[in-house]
């Protein structure tokens, strides 16, 4: 099976680089800078081990790539953000409609519109902590494991999706992370939905602001009350604590300082947008569903969105200020 990973950034640079070293097919799908950067001086990949170049293949579309289907079908990951999917999606459905498709992304959306393309797909809850900040260069700070990426069929009970996550998984574990197939992989999903309703917090305040966790509490106490009222099954935190124990913790790159993550990284490169609205959008959605006040996430997506369009480097507004924005 070969790996078509689109979106070789901090994830999709990570898993790609890695299952390639294991001795997987894979090819990276870039753009840009980072493509020419690939093609000429291969990936480069910092851990806290070590820094490895990895000459994987690369291309820069999905059709130079030449994604197939038919009895040896490609698998599509996808792993750019989840305001960039559906077009990569659509190509993808014009070129090759029988793939698979794995959702290597945050949010709980990204198998909804994988779903309305094609039959087979896998979600993937994505536990990894890395950056992407320059061309051709990644850097993944997890240790003993480079990441926790535990996959399952969707939707639940669909037999293909799910022998197609039992083989990731091994893949996966072969090439170094921590991972299981679960047939309840929604459930894991939407609780890492609720530790990212603070993504957009930590990119308009920083990492550093005294008051980001009293913001991205808030903000994940409208989450667990929307997802509660909506009926929606979510891993416990002890369950959660129980995965990561032992098998991922925030390690140290000679040379390097994480500066934050996927939204931070967004605005810090410029790019013009930002993941929020699949984010704290989804909870402000259920929230006007079932009748359940959002104000905080409101307010985070709001910033957040202004900030991308106006290409705001991040750590700009003060999470003090915005709470007590909200609050009133």
């Amino acid at each position: 099976m070969r790996y078509v990973i689109v979106g070789a950034g901090a994830i999709g640079g990570t898993v790609g680089g890695l299952l390639h070293q294991a001795g997987n097919d894979v090819v990276l799908v870039a753009r840009g800078a980072h493509l020419d950067a690939l093609r000429r001086d291969g990936l480069t990949l910092d851990r806290p081990s070590g820094t490895t170049t990895l000459r994987v293949p690369v291309a820069g579309t999905l059709a130079e790539a030449g994604l197939r289907d038919g009895d040896d079908p490609d698998l599509l990951v996808v792993a750019t953000k989840l305001q960039d999917a559906e077009p990569v999606l659509d190509q993808a459905r014009e070129l090759a409609p029988g793939v698979g498709v794995l959702c290597a992304q945050n949010g709980v959306a990204g198998e909804r519109m994988a779903r309305a393309r094609f039959e087979t797909v896998v979600a993937m809850v994505v536990i990894l902590m890395a950056d992407h900040l320059e061309p051709g260069v990644v850097a993944a700070y997890m240790e003993p494991h480079p990441g926790v990426l535990d996959v399952g069929g969707y939707p639940e009970g669909d037999p293909a999706a799910a022998t197609l996550a039992g083989r990731v998984a091994a893949d996966l574990v072969a090439a170094g992370f921590s991972a299981q197939a679960r047939a309840d992989i929604m459930r894991w999903k939407y609780r890492k939905l609720l530790s990212n309703l603070g993504n957009a917090a930590e990119a308009a305040c920083g990492s550093d602001d005294p008051a980001l966790a009293d913001l991205s509490g808030a903000a994940r106490v409208e989450g667990v009350r929307a997802l509660a009222v909506a009926g929606i099954d979510v891993a416990t935190d002890e369950e959660d604590r129980a995965r990561r124990n032992g098998r991922v913790a925030a390690g140290t790159i000679a040379g390097r300082t994480r500066g934050g993550g996927s939204s931070w990284q967004s605005l810090r490169r410029g790019t013009g947008s930002i993941e929020a609205s699949y984010l704290n959008g989804e909870i402000i959605a259920l929230g006007e569903r079932h009748g359940v006040a959002t104000p905080v996430n409101s307010l985070l997506l709001r910033v957040a969105e202004e900030m991308a369009a106006a290409r705001e480097q991040p750590g700009g507004r003060s999470a003090a200020d915005l709470l007590a924005a909200a609050r009133t």
